[in-house]
């Protein structure tokens, strides 16, 4: 016996549109559809109005008007999605160019590990005298003390020991400072931390860096202390290509 398989089981999701090219966009797809059924009715009315008394084709005009406008705003509309992907491309493309090598970000949460302390970097815009809070990814308290600060970058440690002598375990520490100037002023300082990126998480928009197991946007990048020349090299030749082809794209806007 055979068996025929049914024709709509043959069939795509793709379309062919006025053009007699095929397109994956429905609004374009509905928008093809319109304007061709509007150019039969259109040539139907004309083939059969009356010669004395003809049609306004001015109605017709606008109405011409009106699809291919609509027609550009749905390119228009194609066209900036395909831009917002260039730059997430991009944006990937040059996280991932960071991967090894050891960058300095804005951040207040760092890694205490068996070998080596919890490092913080305190920038202030003048001397003061800081008061430090560092507590551990539950928000516990676990250690506080002061610290005097020199004007620019100041580097902070914290070997894991608390207040009450315990040795707190190897995790993830926030800091929090609030310094004072000579005189009793505030100070407004910020903390940034330095780690080695060990991977990206492209899932996330835009693509979060991987940095001691806690996650940070790329835009948080302050400085970027070592990396490879052919490192490097790529993400210069990446970042070009993309450009072009970005700048390609918005001259067709």
């Amino acid at each position: 016996m055979t068996t025929t398989t049914p024709a709509s089981n043959n069939t795509t999701n793709s379309t062919t549109n006025s053009n007699g090219t095929s397109s994956t966009n429905p609004s374009l797809d509905q928008l093809a559809s319109n304007f061709n059924s509007f150019l039969t009715l259109l040539t139907a009315q004309l083939q059969n109005q009356d010669p004395l008394s003809p049609m306004d084709t001015n109605q017709f005009t606008q109405q011409l008007v009106e699809f291919a406008s609509v027609q550009q705003q749905v390119d228009m509309n194609t066209n900036m999605q395909t831009l917002i992907s260039l730059q997430q491309t991009s944006e990937a493309a040059a996280a991932m160019q960071l991967i090894g090598s050891t960058v300095t970000l804005n951040g207040s949460s760092a890694s205490l590990t068996s070998s080596a302390p919890a490092s913080w970097n305190i920038n202030s815009p003048s001397p003061a005298t800081g008061n430090v809070t560092i507590t551990n990814s539950s928000g516990t308290v676990v250690y506080t003390g002061t610290v005097s600060l020199n004007t620019g970058n100041n580097t902070y440690t914290w070997n894991g020991t608390g207040n009450t002598g315990q040795t707190w375990p190897a995790g993830q520490y926030r800091i929090a400072v609030t310094a004072t100037g000579a005189s009793g002023q505030t100070v407004n300082v910020t903390t940034q931390i330095q780690g080695t990126v060990s991977g990206v998480d492209t899932s996330q928009n835009p693509p979060q860096l991987i940095i001691g197991g806690q996650d940070y946007p790329i835009s948080a990048v302050q400085s970027v202390s070592s990396s490879t020349t052919s490192n490097l090299s790529g993400l210069s030749s990446t970042l070009s290509s993309l450009n072009s082809a970005l700048n390609t794209l918005t001259s067709l806007l």
